[in-house]
């Protein structure tokens, strides 16, 4: 499902002393298959933007397009549930979504929500088959409070509640908050799996630059509500100093690159670790065989 938005806006507590304009005719479109990454420094309008994409929030008026796929979302006959059913939204610290008594009836919650004609024995495979995915072992773990689980597997039990209704489109905020440098590996590793499987689109909202220059396709850049700059970050990073000014970082790939350019060395890379890292190596091989 493609995402087009032209002309978003979306000020809370209108009419209010307190009103704030989080977005301002932000204009963007996500191709479907992208794994898409969206920066921008806090109350940038990241996370605004993103919860109009399955409708927890509305556009204001004068908004002049907002598709996800088939569903016009400016239109008031838009069916809204059959939309959260195929874009799946994980907020930041997703364990604390976790509500049930149990793991299984925690993810199961999805199921009855959007597919209700589910049989008791349908909702158990699937259930078992989100846990299976996300690297749990389900009968070690369907009876369990999910309260009583270690953080990361709280994590990846907050991820199966939503991936169980195999949603089009997985939207993540921040979702390697405090994880450490192995869990942040393996939930990449996850939503990759999950990108090849039916996880069309994937879009995460994240602070740590290594992580986008990694994984995305391309990313949106975000600043006082408005997108400024859409590129791959190939594109993106050779700017440093812009983002920089607005209060973002770059991978530290970036600092290398920009270190070895004051030196002479110019290095065309795409900021991943594996493509720096070769063509670093490429450079000193060329001068040790000159």
């Amino acid at each position: 499902m493609r995402i087009v938005a032209e002309n978003l806006s979306h000020i809370y507590s209108p009419k209010s002393k307190f009103a704030v304009a989080a977005l301002k005719d932000v204009s963007l479109t996500v191709e479907e298959g992208e794994f898409f990454g969206i920066i921008g420094h806090t109350g940038s309008g990241k996370s605004t933007f993103v919860q109009h994409l399955n409708g927890l929030l509305k556009a204001d008026k004068g908004t002049k397009t907002l598709r996800v796929g088939e569903f016009d979302l400016l239109d008031k006959k838009c069916d809204f549930k059959k939309l959260r059913s195929r874009v799946g939204m994980v907020f930041q610290y997703p364990e604390y979504q976790l509500f049930a008594d149990t793991v299984a009836e925690d993810i199961a919650f999805a199921l009855k929500n959007f597919r209700p004609e589910c049989s008791a024995e349908e909702v158990a495979r699937l259930v078992r088959d989100a846990l299976e995915t996300v690297g749990l072992d389900y009968a070690e773990v369907k009876d369990k409070s999910p309260f009583d689980l270690s953080g990361g597997q709280k994590r990846r039990v907050a991820i199966a509640g939503v991936i169980v209704a195999r949603p089009e489109i997985l939207v993540l905020d921040e979702p390697v908050a405090g994880l450490d440098p192995k869990g942040k590996r393996e939930f990449f590793e996850l939503l990759h799996k999950l990108h090849k499987s039916f996880v069309k689109t994937v879009i995460i909202i994240s602070h740590d630059m290594d992580n986008v220059a990694e994984h995305c396709t391309r990313v949106a850049v975000f600043d006082g509500g408005r997108v400024i700059s859409v590129a791959p970050p190939k594109e993106l990073f050779c700017d440093a100093d812009r983002l920089i000014s607005l209060g973002l970082d770059v991978p530290v790939t970036g600092y290398l690159a920009a270190e070895l350019s004051k030196n002479g060395v110019n290095i065309d890379t795409d900021f991943t670790v594996e493509d720096f890292t070769n063509k670093v190596l490429e450079k000193w091989r060329g001068r040790e065989e000159s």
